[in-house]
């Protein structure tokens, strides 16, 4: 079957032309919200697995008798590992609909079907990567469940909330671009 010529690409070039996908019934407004919800769930997960994926690599590479060193077994490495998997899914299930999202357009059917056709691809790889990240979740968790128990809890969330300011930014600006990208179009 070739992508160009594909079932969707024939849909879209014979249906009428508007703003917004049909399957979103005339509502640009939910068009605009899917488009920035998809764009941020890209921009932010691809940041925290970046995140996630150098700090374990700094941290495996460190000399073992510092104190940043984590060996490859050590309980911070596996919630790094499963959050690494996670925002790596989140982030691929979220750029295949955002890419779908952004190049819609009833001038170009065909395009249109080849994004349609990578969204589709994209899906059961994302959806396996997620999967992978539940499973060693599972394996870890009587572990990660003992070593979480241990007395004193070191944990304060909210003294970490300034860490947001750059994701929030990026947000902001997704929902700029979203309205744009339909606005403009």
């Amino acid at each position: 079957m070739s992508v160009a010529n594909s079932m969707a690409a024939c849909a879209l070039a014979s249906g009428p032309p508007a703003l917004s996908p049909p399957s979103f019934e005339g509502h640009d407004w939910l068009y605009i919200l899917n488009l920035f919800v998809f764009l941020a769930g890209t921009g932010v997960c691809a940041m925290l697995f970046l995140k996630l994926a150098t700090d374990s690599v700094r941290c495996l590479l460190a000399p073992e008798n510092s104190p940043d060193h984590d060996g490859w077994s050590s309980p911070i490495q596996l919630y790094r590992r499963i959050g690494m998997l996670w925002s790596f899914a989140f982030a691929l299930r979220c750029f295949a609909e955002m890419q779908s999202l952004w190049r819609w357009g009833p001038l170009d059917a065909h395009g249109d079907g080849r994004g349609m056709a990578l969204k589709r691809m994209l899906d059961p790889v994302s959806a396996d990567i997620g999967f992978l990240g539940l499973a060693l979740l599972f394996l870890s968790l009587p572990g990660i469940t003992y070593q979480l128990r241990k007395e004193p809890h070191p944990i304060n969330m909210w003294i970490s909330l300034p860490l947001l300011k750059r994701p929030g930014g990026l947000v902001l600006c997704y929902l700029g671009c979203a309205i744009a990208v339909v606005v403009f179009r």
